[in-house]
């Protein structure tokens, strides 16, 4: 019996709501699933990264770092999403890049048994653009979009020059994203 989860990706804080609806394979990796996000919501991949469940942090095991076992994370190169998600309604956190602080609050919204899909994974909906990485978390994120909704703002010209004149915090296409979803290896899961 072929299970797919449907899944909602909220960014905690953000106004209005940033959010991605997605259908994945429960057997997904975490690590994959960790790109799977990146892709979905926008991000570029260019920070650390964990999920939360309860009192316990699964991350990726870094090479170099001395301190691993003295914070109780669990290598998660073995888990699936399944091993944290496991019935509707069930909730994870995942959070991206520390300096900024960006944490996703994840919802297994519905298990469909038993559906054939053309490719998985998919975003099936969103709303609202990812803000740009490095900005400062969701406070720098709202400084921003005050700074570019104020042409007289000291530092407008520089936030235009670094973010780009055609930035929208409104835009979402969902096309684009399963381009890339579709682009980006994440082995077994075109078998539907």
């Amino acid at each position: 019996m072929k299970k797919t989860y449907q899944i909602k990706i909220f960014l905690k804080g953000s106004q209005p709501r940033i959010w991605r609806r997605i259908l994945v394979s429960p057997e997904t990796p975490l690590p994959d699933f960790h790109k799977i996000i990146q892709s979905t919501m926008g991000w570029t991949n260019y920070h650390l990264h964990q999920f939360r469940k309860g009192d316990a942090i699964y991350s990726p095991k870094l090479e170099d770092d001395d301190f691993w076992g003295d914070m109780d994370k669990i290598d998660y190169s073995t888990k699936k999403v399944s091993d944290l998600l496991k019935k509707e309604k069930d909730k994870i956190i995942y959070d991206y890049d520390f300096g900024d602080g960006w944490t996703h609050d994840i919802l297994l919204e519905k298990i469909i048994m038993d559906q054939e899909f053309d490719y998985l994974p998919v975003c099936i909906k969103g709303k609202n653009n990812c803000p740009p990485e490095d900005c400062g978390g969701i406070w720098g994120y709202e400084y921003l979009l005050e700074t570019l909704n104020n042409p007289e703002a000291k530092n407008y010209e520089e936030t235009i020059e670094w973010v780009g004149e055609d930035f929208d915090p409104e835009y979402f296409n969902k096309d684009e994203i399963n381009d890339k979803l579709r682009s980006e290896n994440f082995g077994c899961f075109d078998f539907y």
